[in-house]
């Protein structure tokens, strides 16, 4: 009776020891794992962003507008086109990447109607624009002193992304951005010279008919993108969607 009397004792506190244990690993979990996040981050990405539209219906645009982070620009200046990596790098997960042809070239063939192609290659010879930002129509030909007629602009600049939330992201991401079909269009060589860095409070298309698309299309980029907006540019967009 007395070795059973010793046994007892042991189990009991066996089983307190597992309990715990038990106890803590809940706690932790609860608290590290399973805890509900205590709100988006501006410079977040979807894991999957290709699952937002590329121009998303204009409620649905209002309603990623309403949720976007408002802040203003980031005014420490040290923006630099570099840190975006290589122009028009095909060394991107976003779409038309690894495919073998530059990104330029890969949004001529998209943007463009009547695309000739150079023999054997990917590269857009010929073709016709119907510049969304001004609705004048533009013949493309290849050539030094031709090309720029055509350029391709980033909906959400460079610079913009820079200073509201991309300077904290890695040189691989904002690779992908700079090359993401979703944020670029083919224009006219003036209209994108005459947006530059500019978003919505500073600059909208001449072409009035193409400004809820225009609006939209950056709501959606930067929801994707988890960058934010500044308080004149969520007014600007507003302003745009309550026509739209």
């Amino acid at each position: 009776m007395a070795a059973g009397r010793r046994v007892v004792p042991g189990a009991l506190v066996a089983l307190l020891v597992v309990g715990v244990v038990g106890w803590a690993w809940w706690q932790h979990r609860g608290q590290a794992g399973d805890a509900e996040p205590s709100g988006p981050s501006p410079t977040s990405i979807p894991s999957s962003p290709s699952a937002l539209p590329l121009n998303p219906g204009y409620d649905e645009a209002r309603r990623m507008l309403e949720v976007l982070p408002v802040k203003g620009w980031d005014r420490v200046q040290d923006f630099k086109r570099y840190r975006f990596g290589e122009r028009w790098s095909d060394d991107v997960d976003v779409e038309f990447g690894h495919n073998g042809c530059n990104t330029r070239d890969d949004i001529l063939r998209r943007d463009l109607t009547q695309v000739q192609l150079r023999r054997g290659t990917c590269l857009v010879q010929r073709g016709v624009l119907r510049d969304p930002y001004s609705g004048q129509t533009i013949a493309f030909v290849r050539g030094p002193e031709t090309s720029e007629a055509v350029q391709v602009d980033h909906l959400v600049s460079l610079a913009d992304a820079w200073y509201k939330g991309a300077r904290s992201w890695d040189d691989r991401r904002r690779r992908d951005f700079a090359n993401d079909p979703r944020n670029l269009l083919a224009v006219g060589g003036q209209a994108n010279f005459d947006k530059a860095f500019r978003d919505a409070a500073g600059w909208l298309p001449a072409n009035v008919a193409f400004e809820c698309e225009f609006v939209a299309r950056q709501i959606s980029v930067k929801t994707v993108y988890g960058l934010w907006v500044s308080a004149n540019e969520k007014t600007a967009m507003q302003r745009v969607l309550r026509r739209c």
